[in-house]
């Protein structure tokens, strides 16, 4: 072990302690020459390093905004038909369910809330108004679903 094979790694490790273990100052460096160095930094050590590539996105926003508004229309259109004011795959009418109804729409307000800030303002306008028609038609059904009992 007197003698070990030492490999070149590309970079230079330089021990720049003003004192020895025993607590003496290092010979040949004063004061001022320690305080005036700049530690290398790894970049500069390194110059063979690539910068790292900037990520990707996953999805276009075109795509994402048509993603959105597809998942606010498909909860729309199934509070529509829970509320019984659209036709099932036969045409037939179904009778109004508001229990699930009010659960989808409810739904719709938590995607609202969960989403805040983070949509543009056309995704942001299209949840407002949906929520907004769904909300007044369901009190519609619901003064129907009074009147006929």
């Amino acid at each position: 072990m007197a003698e070990e094979k030492v490999e070149s790694s590309g970079f230079k490790v330089v021990d720049r302690r003003a004192f020895t273990s025993e607590g003496e100052r290092v010979s040949g460096q004063s004061e001022k020459e320690q305080d005036s160095r700049e530690p290398e930094s790894p970049v500069s050590a390194r110059p063979e390093a690539a910068p790292p590539a900037e990520p990707e996105p996953e999805v276009e926003d075109s795509e994402t905004s048509e993603n959105f508004a597809m998942l606010v229309s498909y909860l729309s259109t199934t509070a529509m038909f829970q509320l019984g004011l659209l036709p099932g795959p036969g045409g037939e009418y179904m009778p109004s369910d508001l229990a699930n109804g009010s659960r989808t729409i409810d739904l719709l307000e938590v995607l609202q809330e969960k989403t805040r800030g983070n949509l543009t303002l056309q995704e942001a306008k299209l949840l407002e108004d949906v929520l907004y028609e769904l909300r007044m038609t369901f009190l519609e059904v619901q003064k129907r679903a009074t009147k006929q009992k």
